[in-house]
């Protein structure tokens, strides 16, 4: 079983005993990997038209869920699979089909037998889906073009969707009918925060991102954010602009992590709208392979499930273009109050520690949220895993579950495991 953080955790431990220090985090090691974690591309079928020559993109795993207990965990890839996975013998549950549907953004809901997750064909329907049974419950109609966010709400049964159509609904899962609608000027990404009263919404091309009281959000947000970060002027003039993919409030509601495609992402403060730290020292996932010609205008690529704060909101993990995992220690926040000035730069952190991770993209990270484990995935070409060193061919499979090292210092990891707040 992966160990807890403190030394008083039990089997049942609540979210709160998870405590976290840099020292742990840097010795995070892949501990499990799954080699089979996607199907393979097929190869092209033979004809006069097709080109042998020709290597077929790998599929890659596209989004992962741990279930509120941290028991088990859930991937979602490009072969139109989703995989359960036990967190705590580490092994593969089961593996279940969506080839007439498509499968993307998967999430558990309340019910760590049941997900909800986007279509990747047919239509562009959210899809309730029984993991025990195999069948799916129940079907949420109404979005014209492709589901881009999905997030479910964390103190009950309602859930939020944002869609290439310039919509946000929220829905409930005891009813197929959208219980809400806003219309947008662009596609949308959505977040609850840790209490379910406040919800944002991130509008790329107009940088803004949008905070809704949960029980009026047919009003007026209460607060509009501008992300604007000055110190990309003295990168380029114009400034590139920045493409906003994902969002996730800290636990204790005080922050909001704007994960972005390019080569930073952002924190705010939630209360006020204060641009406090941009997170530097990965490389953005807006392209799918480190080969691949940047361009001027940034874009989703395959950015959105890559970075995640650990559960204590102490830290700050990410994937990167170049297979790494990525840490920032973001426990020294600066503190603004008053106005909020566009032109003041934000804090830049660099990072404590990156974690050799897969040969190809790293395109999902996500830190179990009861126990001292981290879960990531991502892909690379055959050829790309056969080139690289033998000794590091366990880390280019395209799905590992991490644990900390236990090697090493009996004392200094006795620190590290048994480390608690300050009285």
């Amino acid at each position: 079983m992966p160990p807890t953080a403190t030394a008083n955790s039990q089997d049942g431990a609540a979210l709160s005993n998870l405590v976290l220090v840099p020292g742990l985090m840097s010795k995070l090691k892949p501990a499990k990997i799954f080699k089979n974690a996607i199907d393979p591309t097929p190869p092209p079928s033979p004809g006069p038209y097709s080109n042998r020559s020709s290597h077929p993109e790998q599929r890659q795993i596209t989004g992962l869920s741990f279930d509120d207990r941290g028991d088990q965990v859930v991937t979602a890839g490009e072969d139109e699979t989703f995989r359960l996975y036990n967190c705590k013998t580490g092994k593969q549950v089961s593996t279940l089909y969506s080839k007439k549907y498509g499968v993307d953004l998967p999430r558990f809901t309340h019910k760590n037998t049941a997900i909800l997750h986007a279509s990747t064909k047919e239509d562009d329907t959210v899809r309730y889906h029984s993991l025990h049974d195999n069948k799916y419950l129940q079907y949420f109609k109404g979005h014209k073009d492709k589901v881009v966010s999905l997030e479910v709400c964390p103190v009950d049964d309602g859930f939020m969707s944002g869609s290439m159509d310039k919509t946000v609904r929220l829905w409930d899962l005891r009813t197929p009918h959208c219980r809400g609608l806003l219309n947008l000027p662009a596609s949308p990404i959505v977040s609850y925060d840790a209490s379910g009263l406040v919800f944002a919404v991130a509008v790329n091309q107009y940088s803004r991102i949008l905070l809704y009281d949960q029980a009026n959000f047919d009003k007026a947000p209460f607060l509009v954010i501008t992300l604007e970060d000055p110190t990309l002027s003295l990168i380029s003039y114009p400034p590139r602009p920045i493409f906003m993919t994902s969002l996730s409030f800290s636990s204790n509601g005080k922050y909001l992590l704007v994960g972005c495609s390019g080569n930073a992402h952002y924190i705010l403060d939630a209360f006020e709208g204060h641009l406090l730290a941009k997170l530097e020292g990965h490389i953005g996932l807006e392209r799918r392979k480190l080969n691949a010609k940047e361009t001027i205008e940034p874009s989703r690529g395959s950015s959105g499930e890559e970075v995640s704060w650990t559960p204590d909101s102490k830290f700050i993990m990410s994937g990167s273009l170049d297979g790494k995992i990525v840490v920032w220690d973001v426990q020294d926040l600066p503190v603004k109050e008053g106005p909020v000035d566009l032109k003041a730069h934000p804090q830049r952190i660099q990072p404590i520690t990156k974690l050799e991770g897969h040969p190809g993209p790293t395109r999902c990270v996500r830190f179990n949220p009861r126990f001292a484990m981290m879960c990531t995935a991502g892909s690379e070409l055959v050829n790309e895993i056969l080139s690289i060193p033998h000794k590091c061919v366990l880390t280019a499979l395209v799905q590992a579950f991490w644990l900390p090292d236990m090697s090493g210092d009996p004392e200094e990891i006795a620190k590290d495991l048994l480390k608690k707040k300050g009285p």
